[in-house]
């Protein structure tokens, strides 16, 4: 991955709405949720939501499909992971670190 492709998906999550629909829509698995529901479910008004699904899917973060007058969303779970192992590739200059995702939780909490 290029850094500007990371940088563009990081910025496209640094903002509490949008990192509110990404977290929304990995919990919803392939299947997604249509733009009205994640509205709904995070109390984001339509215009700000269509605002804030346009960045997140111009970064590569989100699948639009459409469904009739509906317009679904699923995050896209090869960028996600693409993203994750950009952002760790390096980790402890390549040997095994040892971090659990019980000590990562652990160390974010404090």
């Amino acid at each position: 991955m290029k850094s500007e492709t990371a940088i563009l998906r990081l910025t496209a999550l640094a903002h509490a709405s949008r990192l509110a629909v990404f977290r929304l829509l990995v919990r919803r698995g392939p299947e997604g949720l249509c733009a009205g529901d994640i509205g709904t479910k995070l109390k984001i008004a339509p215009a700000t939501l269509s605002f804030h699904l346009k960045e997140l899917t111009h970064a590569g973060l989100l699948r639009a499909r459409q469904d009739g007058r509906f317009v679904h969303y699923s995050a896209d779970f090869k960028a996600m992971n693409e993203l994750v192992a950009y952002l760790t590739e390096n980790c402890c200059g390549g040997e095994p670190c040892g971090i659990t995702s019980a000590a990562a939780a652990a160390t974010l909490e404090q």
